[in-house]
């Protein structure tokens, strides 16, 4: 059947598939071995009317008499003939062996014939194969159905057609061909006005170049020798991953020249992220630039199916992007929600549209514990404003937020529940940010606002905005402590009780004994004046039932918290002396984003756990570890086809005390 289904092609078809180059191959394999593994390297074929006499010639004498007509002709319409019948003899019984897709011989001929080379491209059968190409060249490979690859595959790129993702073996992933492909030179990017893709020069597949390490440390001692399993714990991961916006990419295209077309495209990109949730599975997700309508359409349907509860926030303005917070109803139960807006109309310190999201949520713990409760948790995620020059700005968001995340996990006791604040901050380790959210202090007045975040160095240019004392004004209602107003006034007393002798006391005081300003006179009701016995007191001493209203006097210069705050990741990677980073603009390296969870620093120099807090109502039990600049560059940057951001994800797993009523 296969083979008379052939014979009805239109020769426009035929064409087309012999110099397709797309992702989507056809796969091909004919049953001769004289013409085995010509299709995909079709040679340069003669003009159109020959070819359509070939095709003619081969339906009214058969197959027989075309090959034997062939071997005949010249070199050219010889290896056209045999390609032709590689497709045409392709045996249907054979389709599950997928063979690689090349790069078109038309486009090699056409740049051959741009560049005057007159040396035929045809070679005879049976000839010595041509050179090989040093280094690897891309291809279209069927996915691995490795377990441990399932992260970086590709899903099909239509709508969600079950209840949950499966893995097709048949899709098509972008990879390294296992073996180069002859070739008389080596492969130019074919794509006008994009710089040349080259690929690395290494025969290792992407899987094992960006292959990311899960670090444990639930079997390691906490400062106080404990160990992870000494207790009943409530264990949970969470993740965060900044998406790149489409919007947002399409904005700044000069930022992703490096990457080839199809991998940019959100249909590509959604799938890609879609198996990386799937594969990780946290029972948190916080997003970051994630453009509206794509949240609607497409994320958000799709994680409701994998089971997750989520709540956005558009940044305010004419922005398309903003920021999710997604949970699962079977592990956490909602206590509140609390969208932050970073903008204030009437002060130019916050006049940008970041936002964020803060979340209470509640542990559910099994059945089978019993009795028994978990302390809520509260969740922050955001996105700060990029821009490296102005750290007055990012300063300002920072201490909205924690002002939020002090209202929302704040306890009746005046403590703090568990907390975990993750997201975008647009600052470098070690910069006066970073080290504020971590140490709970920073005396900023006089500072450059570009040095704040540290993304660049602006010393050289001759006027710096810099930072002044107060940083932002009472109006805003947050203290120099970072928390509200409002919640920092002491809560007032109860309505006092009167009894009948406090009230006696005032008698005859001198406000009684005054007459009230246009009292009217009554006869045997009212009098001129109110007769005042002898050795009376002239007043009787008065109690101001008001309180006070409790004044905040403003610290010169400094800014605080009181969350106690660490970071999961140490920004090093020991085991190759390199830098960690979470995204690459322009192509250098750099850490922006992070995960901060309640823990109490630790000055203890000699510890060897690679940790640098104490454990406390919150414990890292693991983090997946992140990569090198080096290890990023030889997969091409970010994003790649297996990355589909320019930031890389960032995950980790925390335990949290359950103690007995």
């Amino acid at each position: 059947m296969l083979r008379i289904r052939c014979l009805h092609l239109s020769f426009e078809a035929l064409s087309d598939a012999f110099f397709t180059c797309r992702k989507n191959v056809l796969w091909a394999k004919s049953s001769s071995p004289q013409v085995e593994g010509s299709f995909a390297m079709a040679p340069r074929g003669p003009d159109q009317e020959e070819r359509e006499g070939l095709l003619q010639q081969w339906r009214e004498e058969g197959s027989s008499q075309v090959l034997s007509t062939v071997n005949e002709g010249p070199l050219v319409d010889k290896g056209l003939a045999q390609s032709s019948l590689a497709l045409l003899m392709d045996n249907s019984g054979e389709q599950a062996a997928a063979s690689e897709d090349k790069w078109s011989s038309r486009q090699l001929s056409d740049l051959r014939a741009a560049e005057n080379l007159e040396e035929p491209f045809a070679r005879e059968l049976g000839e010595e194969p041509l050179p090989e190409v040093e280094g690897p060249t891309w291809a279209a490979v069927p996915m691995q159905t490795d377990p441990q690859y399932a992260d970086c595959a590709v899903l099909p790129m239509g709508g969600l057609a079950a209840e949950q993702w499966e893995e097709d073996p048949a899709v098509v992933a972008w990879s390294i061909a296992p073996k180069p492909m002859p070739q008389e030179e080596a492969l130019i990017w074919p794509f006008e006005g994009l710089e040349q893709l080259q690929p690395p020069q290494m025969e290792i597949p992407y899987h094992e170049i960006l292959w990311r390490e899960w670090e444990d440390f639930s079997a390691q001692s906490d400062a106080q020798g404990l160990e992870a399993g000494d207790g009943p714990q409530f264990q949970f991961t969470l993740m965060s991953y900044n998406i790149l916006a489409q919007d947002l990419m399409q904005q700044s295209s000069e930022l992703y020249l490096h990457c080839h077309p199809d991998i940019l495209n959100w249909n590509y990109r959604f799938a890609n992220l879609m198996q990386e949730f799937q594969h990780w599975d946290p029972d948190i997700l916080c997003l970051q630039e994630v453009q509206e309508d794509h949240y609607w359409e497409q994320l958000e349907p799709s994680l409701r199916m994998m089971g997750f509860t989520c709540f956005y926030k558009r940044r305010t303005g004419c922005k398309t992007d903003g920021c999710a917070v997604c949970y699962k109803p079977t592990r956490f139960r909602l206590l509140c929600a609390s969208p932050v807006e970073y903008f204030r109309p009437g002060l130019e310190l916050l006049n940008r549209d970041n936002v964020g999201l803060v979340l209470l949520l509640q542990p559910l713990v099994p059945e089978g514990l019993g009795q028994v409760s978990v302390a809520p948790l509260c969740v922050a995620n955001t996105h700060v404003l990029y821009n490296p020059r102005r750290g007055d700005v990012k300063l300002a968001q920072m201490a909205v937020l924690l002002a939020e995340v002090d209202k929302v996990a704040r306890l009746s006791d005046g403590s703090h529940c568990p907390i975990i604040l993750c997201g975008d901050l647009n600052s470098v380790p070690e910069s006066p940010l970073y080290n504020f959210i971590r140490d709970g202090e920073l005396q900023y007045h006089g500072m450059p606002a570009w040095k704040v975040s540290g993304q660049e160095d602006f010393s050289h240019q001759l006027y710096q905005r810099k930072l002044q004392a107060p940083l932002w004004p009472s109006s805003l209602g947050i203290t120099d402590c970072c928390q509200y107003v409002t919640s920092c006034r002491p809560k007032r007393a109860e309505r006092r009780k009167y009894g009948r002798d406090f009230l006696l006391r005032f008698r005859f005081c001198s406000i009684a004994c005054q007459r009230p300003v246009g009292l009217v006179l009554m006869e045997g009701v009212t009098d001129t004046k109110p007769e005042r016995p002898a050795g009376w007191a002239e007043a009787v001493l008065e109690e101001d039932a008001r309180e006070p209203e409790p004044a905040f006097p403003r610290t010169v210069g400094t800014i605080q918290h009181c969350l106690h705050l660490t970071s999961v990741y140490t920004h090093f990677l020991p085991q190759h002396g390199r830098p960690e980073v979470t995204t690459m603009p322009l192509g250098l390296g750099t850490t922006v984003d992070y995960i901060f969870f309640s823990a109490e620093s630790s000055e203890d120099e000699n510890r060897t756990d690679r940790r640098l807090y104490q454990d406390g109502t919150l414990k890292l039990l693991g983090r997946l570890s992140l990569l090198s600049e080096e290890i990023l560059w030889a997969a091409n940057g970010l994003p790649n086809p297996f990355c589909s951001s320019d930031h890389l994800c960032l995950l980790a797993s925390f335990g949290m005390k359950v103690t007995a009523p």
